[in-house]
């Protein structure tokens, strides 16, 4: 009976090495199909933020260029799907709701998504009506709270740039702990290092560092006018 149970045993753990590397294969390659999906989908909407305006400029894509990296090897496979993305901006929606079920448990990739498309709008210096409108709808579509949206713009446009509360997400004359837990919680989802460890994708990142050190300035200047 005892080697029985002990053959039984051999087989379960077997069984379950077996499932378990099954299982963890399936994991990576869902993780490629939503990396692949993710990158499509930055693309797309990368490009038809371009095209909002009317006129793709060269510094729209210049813009793209600088915070989404890929290998020099799918260059061509980058400007097709740009090309036809920027034809005009139908399906921006649906980009935007697939980007949002592909993250939905990670609210803070979704902000750095709306950090780029608000990046790409403003590469020419100019924010147009149509531009802001489908800004709009992006934070819409991915809940992105109002502090938030606030921040974010204020980082990029300059507006209320000399109230760091703003960025910061706290009211204003906010005394030393409200200040430091407010940074603590914005560092703890926008820090580049923070999104690594989370396994964001790459071309997310390099948005992120932009966005910290307007945070580390606005911290500072608020620290210094509480005391």
């Amino acid at each position: 009976m005892r080697v029985w149970e002990r053959l039984q045993s051999v087989i379960e753990g077997a069984r379950r090495r077996t499932l378990g590397a099954a299982l963890d294969a399936l994991a990576r390659q869902k993780a490629r199909r939503d990396e692949v999906a993710f990158s499509i989908a930055l693309i797309a909407l990368s490009a038809k933020m371009a095209k909002a305006d009317g006129v793709v400029l060269e510094s729209e894509i210049d813009a793209f260029r600088r915070f989404f990296a890929y290998p020099p090897s799918e260059e061509p496979r980058v400007r097709m799907i740009y090309r036809l993305a920027q034809q005009d901006v139908a399906g921006f929606e649906h980009y935007l709701e697939q980007v949002a079920r592909l993250f939905s448990d990670e609210p803070a990739v979704l902000e750095d998504v709306l950090d780029c498309l608000l990046y790409v709008a403003l590469a020419d210096g100019v924010e147009h009506p149509r531009e802001r409108a489908l800004l709009d709808q992006a934070a819409k579509v991915f809940g992105i709270s109002p502090a938030a949206w606030r921040r974010l713009r204020a980082i990029h446009l300059g507006r209320e740039a000399d109230d760091p509360f703003v960025i910061l997400g706290v009211e204003p004359g906010a005394g030393a702990d409200a200040l430091k837990a407010a940074y603590r919680a914005l560092v703890r989802d926008n820090h580049p290092d923070a999104l690594i460890a989370r396994g964001v994708p790459p071309s997310l990142v390099k948005i992120a560092e932009a966005r910290m050190a307007a945070i580390n300035v606005a911290y500072e200047k608020a620290s210094a006018e509480a005391r």
